[in-house]
């Protein structure tokens, strides 16, 4: 099972690294799309993925994971090579929809086989070193995009597209053995509870979606702040990624430790949130003096950052587990990676409308809501707050090779 998600993993970052590098430029240089109509057509699809997230939980306890994260992950790929075709906004925002949907879904169907087939600690672990693959090998797929960038024609963003669509359909080949890698849990016993009636489970997923947020500040925020607002050299924003990158690949296994029990779980999400709010402190600070000095405070934000980043993911992930009922696993785990998708959709919006906005202000708005979320998170997770009733006992799930 593991070595089959690592494989899997493994090619699938590595398509997101060229495609993040040249998809942009492929929509607008090749297919003629003006960046307006990209991004409106990516934000639909982001609407499109949000529900995908919620409706593969559910198809998941009703027909198993492994499928669906098959199926996915091969409709995938079909759509990122049907971008080769699309010669309009209709057809370009259509294919978008598509990819993204099933993209979506493959999250909620990968955390639902780590919550099926794995147990306390042992989750938490392998989720981790998958985000530590999924890090690493989308920074080695930047790279080799950098041959396509460096060409850049028509021709070279079209081989590198075809790269991707087929570096996806390859990550699907491992996927093929996930019945054969040990024993798995594939019904159960009695239909589990609802996610939506359980209202501690809500409140975490509400809180996790503005903790979310933060990949945008990464991604949108940085970039705009750092070459509009500060002195510092736009290089910057590269530096500022490639740390990122390196920190998280080190450090995010460590950060995992422990945070299968639900207290030491939201007891991490409170740090990141204190750390996240310090990095934008730090960013908002970096707006006065020479380049050196704004360079240095971006550097320290993002070690703040990362630190936050870390021990977000892996808290959130212990309550996204530990506090789901095992009978409804892929209901729940589709809750939960909604509410992942919700924080990067609303994250442009949000980040651009506070702190590119209104600078220091909304600098320190965006720290307030961080420190807030933390703060309610860890309130649940200490049992301050139990809008929900106990889980009624449930019988044995029912294991089978």
């Amino acid at each position: 099972m593991s070595r089959a998600l690592t494989w899997s993993t493994l090619g699938g970052a590595l398509a997101k690294g060229l495609f993040f590098s040249v998809s942009a430029l492929f929509f607008t240089r090749v297919i003629g799309l003006s960046a307006t109509t990209v991004g409106l057509g990516l934000t639909i699809a982001g609407a499109v993925g949000v529900a995908a997230s919620f409706a593969a939980g559910y198809l998941a306890d009703r027909i198993g994971a492994a499928p669906v994260l098959v199926v996915a992950t091969l409709g995938q790929g079909a759509a990122l090579l049907a971008y080769l075709a699309a010669g309009n906004a209709v057809t370009f925002a259509g294919i978008a929809c598509v990819a993204v949907g099933l993209q979506a879904a493959q999250r909620t169907a990968q955390s639902t086989l780590l919550a099926r087939h794995f147990t306390g600690p042992d989750r938490v672990a392998v989720r981790a070193r998958l985000r530590v693959i999924t890090n690493v090998f989308i920074g080695i797929g930047t790279a080799g995009a950098a041959l396509a960038l460096l060409v850049d024609t028509a021709t070279a963003y079209r081989v590198a597209m075809l790269g991707i669509g087929l570096l996806v359909l390859l990550s699907g080949i491992p996927l093929r053995g996930l019945r054969r890698a040990g024993p798995t849990v594939t019904r159960v016993t009695e239909r589990g509870r609802s996610p939506l009636t359980d209202r501690r489970y809500l409140a975490v997923t509400a809180l996790y979606t503005v903790l979310c947020m933060q990949f945008g500040l990464l991604t949108i925020g940085l970039p705009l702040w750092v070459t509009g607002r500060t002195h510092a050299p736009a290089v910057t924003v590269a530096v500022l990624i490639a740390l990122n990158t390196v920190l998280v690949a080190l450090f995010q296994v460590p950060a995992s430790r422990g945070t299968h029990e639900v207290p030491l779980a939201g007891r991490a999400v409170f740090r990141a949130s204190a750390a996240l709010a310090v990095a934008c402190g730090l960013y908002a600070a970096a707006v006065i003096g020479s380049p050196v000095v704004a360079v240095a405070l971006l550097v320290v934000g993002g070690l703040a950052h990362a630190a936050g980043e870390v021990l977000c993911e892996a808290g959130s992930w212990g309550l996204a587990f530990e506090l789901a009922d095992p009978a409804s696993a892929g209901a729940y785990q589709g809750v939960s990676t909604t509410g992942a998708a919700l924080g990067n959709m609303l994250a442009p919006l949000v980040v651009t409308a506070t702190a590119i906005d209104h600078g220091t202000v909304g600098w320190t708005v965006l720290a307030a809501l961080f420190l807030g979320a933390g703060a309610g998170t860890l309130a649940i997770a200490k049992g301050m707050f139990r809008p929900a009733p106990a889980l009624p006992e449930r019988p044995e799930l029912e294991m089978r090779h």
